[in-house]
Formats: structure tokens, sequence, C-alpha cells
């Protein structure tokens, strides 16, 4: 059997709902297909920027509406019968959100309503993907990812229960597929009380590779809107390289620096049961992509990735002491209490610093917390460079013409933090 995974690029408009189809018609083949839709477009910026407006309490009428627009209006261009249950459905869970933005208060735990209010998007796609395959005579069923894929309450990251969830895909999916194809929703999880809990932002590719491992799968596609797997973004260089073929682990290296294409948990349950990923463009479903596999190579170009939107802080003892592992307990007990992610670490005698994303809240709570026992210095609005398998025309092509606060350099990586 095949997993497809499309990403919010793929379903933005009406023509792109028309190209998914063609592509599951055409290169889904005869074999077992299940497909892993995420929020169209832009909607989860859409319903953040909603649930900030009912989070302070602010009207949010104008904006529920354009998004509602949207998403009627895509739907009316497919299945133009207003009376049609596909309407129906996206009214009724238009409704749902309506309630669930207003009953919001600032008492709330922040992170739960966000889960509870985001995952919308999804649940709004994966119905007008249902029906509009339906309307084009290929037979599915919409499953809710939420009642397979169950994890605990760790709000907008919240870890899976392999065993339990493997339990409830094998014991209903399998038969769902011998009769036809299944449509669900990526990023959504669900509680054993029925809340609703995401796994991360992008988490789409993850759901694809939690429903690949279960089902054991023979394959794994996410549908970009690149040719495969890039070197660096087209965006920022021009020059991009794809890989044909490419490791799991040089994959999991590179998601893990930031590496937009791919979620970084994707890879682990793929590779546990040797689940081949291919990357390929929804623009051009017949180009080669790339295969991510069990394979090794000894020269690979070097990737380029950029991180923007960092934080650098440097921690220093009061007194003038070495840093010292009791120090840097301390530090990383308070990172994690906060869920604070470092994306690089260096330290010298007197002082430790980190490179994180900057997230204001939860900065200043650090700086809170830890401003008894250090002097904390940081700067913001700064990027993080990152070049695997570098060698010395790379490494000068990103430092030219950079400010560089800190630079670090392994066998295979370098890394530089810059205004």
């Amino acid at each position: 059997m095949k997993i497809f995974k499309f990403g919010g690029a793929s379903v933005k408009s009406a023509e792109s709902f028309r190209n998914l189809a063609h592509i599951v018609k055409t290169k889904g083949g005869e074999r077992q297909l299940l497909l892993v839709v995420s929020a169209m477009g832009k909607t989860t910026n859409a319903l953040e920027a909603l649930l900030g407006q009912a989070y302070h309490q602010q009207h949010f009428d104008a904006d529920f509406q354009q998004l509602k627009h949207y998403h009627l209006q895509i739907l009316y261009e497919l299945i133009p019968q207003q009376e049609h249950p596909a309407t129906q459905r996206l009214e009724q869970l238009f409704e749902l959100l309506y309630t669930q933005l207003s009953g919001i208060t600032q008492n709330d735990n922040f992170d739960k309503v966000y889960d509870q209010t985001v995952s919308f998007g999804e649940l709004f796609s994966s119905s007008i993907l249902h029906y509009f395959l339906t309307e084009q005579d290929v037979y599915n069923t919409l499953v809710d990812s939420r009642k397979y894929i169950q994890t605990d309450t760790n709000w907008r990251e919240a870890k899976v229960d392999w065993a339990w969830s493997e339990r409830l895909i094998r014991r209903d999916v399998p038969a769902l597929l011998q009769e036809g194809l299944v449509v669900t929703q990526g990023f959504l999880g669900g509680t054993n009380n029925g809340l609703t809990t995401t796994l991360g932002r992008e988490g789409s590719d993850f759901s694809a590779a939690i429903f690949a491992y279960c089902l054991d799968a023979g394959s794994m596609y996410i549908w970009k809107d690149v040719d495969g797997l890039l070197n660096a973004d087209p965006k920022h260089f021009p020059d991009t390289v794809r890989y044909p073929e490419i490791s799991y682990q040089e994959t999991v290296e590179m998601a893990y620096y930031g590496a937009s294409v791919i979620h970084p948990k994707t890879i682990k349950p793929l590779a546990n049961k040797r689940i081949p990923l291919y990357v390929k463009s929804f623009i051009n479903p017949e180009g080669e992509g790339s295969r991510i596999c069990d394979c090794r190579f000894e020269v690979i170009a070097p990737a380029y990735i950029i991180k923007e939107k960092q934080c650098l802080l440097s921690f220093g003892v009061k007194d003038f002491t070495f840093i010292s592992e009791k120090n840097l307990g301390t530090i990383f007990n308070a990172l994690s209490e906060l869920r604070i992610k470092i994306n690089l670490m260096q330290n010298s005698a007197i002082s430790f610093s980190i490179c994180t994303d900057y997230n204001e809240d939860r900065l200043h709570r650090l700086i809170q917390t830890l401003q008894d026992q250090f002097v904390i210095h940081y700067n913001t609005d700064l990027k993080l460079y990152t070049v695997k398998n570098y060698d010395a025309a790379s490494i000068s092509r990103i430092i030219e013409g950079k400010q560089i606060l800190l630079e670090q350099r392994t066998r295979t990586t370098f890394q530089i933090v810059s205004r």
C-alpha cells in the first residue's frame, strides 16, 4: 500500500484539488492508498490569528467570515450544488468553530485551546477532499485521525502513544483500505477523553509517517511544490541541487537543522521499518523527485539551511566562576520547563550560549527564572545558517558579508549565527 501526503499548497484552490485528484488517479496505482491532507493554503495562519483575537476578547467576525467564504467559494467551484452534503458539513464545522472561538477567555490554557481551535483547518480540507473525490467517482472513506493517533496532553506538540495508536489503526483501517481509498487529516491527534491535540507545526508529514508505520506501508509520498529534496531553499539560493537519493540519516539531520521540506519527526518511524519516502512535485508529478531510504554515499552536495527569527542567549555566572555541570543542569531544566528548543549551543570557561527560535513570552519567562543566578545577555532578529557536508567553497559562500556573532564547526557541519 501507499501513503500520499498533500500539504496546504496542494489544496489552496479549486484547481489544486482537481490536480490532486488527477495525481491520485494516475499515480495512486492499483494498490491500497491512504491520503493525508493538511489545511488549505494559509488557513492555519488565519486560524491562529482568529484565536489570538478571541483570546484577547477582540472582534473576530470579519476575519471569520473571510475564512468561511474562502472555503465555501472553493467548495462551490468543485461542487456547485449548494444543497450538497459537503456544504452542510462545512457549514456545521464553521458553526462549531464559531462556538469554540466565542467561548474562549484569557483564563483558558492557551496551548490547549490552540489545539481545539487550529485543528479545524484539517477538518475543513479533508471534508472537501472526501466529497470532491466522491463526485469524481473515486470511492473513499473519510477517517478522523483524532480517533486513531492517540497522544498525551502535551498541547501543541503532543507525544504519540505508539502502541495504542497502532492497535487502533490496525483494527479498522486495513478493512477500509480493502474497500477503497482512505482520506484523513494530518497534524491532528486525540486524547483518550476525546480532546484534540496537534503534533507540532507542519506536523502532517509526521501524521503520514505514523499511518505508514502502523500499516506497514510499502512506500510514502510527500507531494510538494518543489521537484524533490533540494540542497537549499530556491528562494535564497538560485542554483539548488536535487538529491535523487539520500539516506534517512542525512535527511534527519537536515530536518533537525531546519530544512523545511521534511518535518523532523517524520523519518524515524519510516527508517525503523525501512519504508522508502519519496518527495515529489505536485506541479510536475512526472518528475523523478527524491528517494529517501537506507543508503550511503561517500560524497554528497553541501546542504544550505537558514533559520530566521532566531535569538542568541548567553549565560554567565554572577561570581565569575566557571560554568559547571550544575549550572548547565539549571539552565537545561528551565529550558525544558518552558519548552524552548536549542538550535545551537556553545560554552566557554565563564559563559554558555544558545541559539533558539525567538518567542518573546518564553524568552522573558526564561530570564525571570534564571536572572537571580546568571548574568543574561541576548540578541534577537538573527539568522542561523547551517552547512551540512561543507567544503571550503561553501563556507566562503555562507560567511560572505555577514556580521557573525557565533561560529561553530564539527566534522560535517558548519554553523554561524549572524544579523
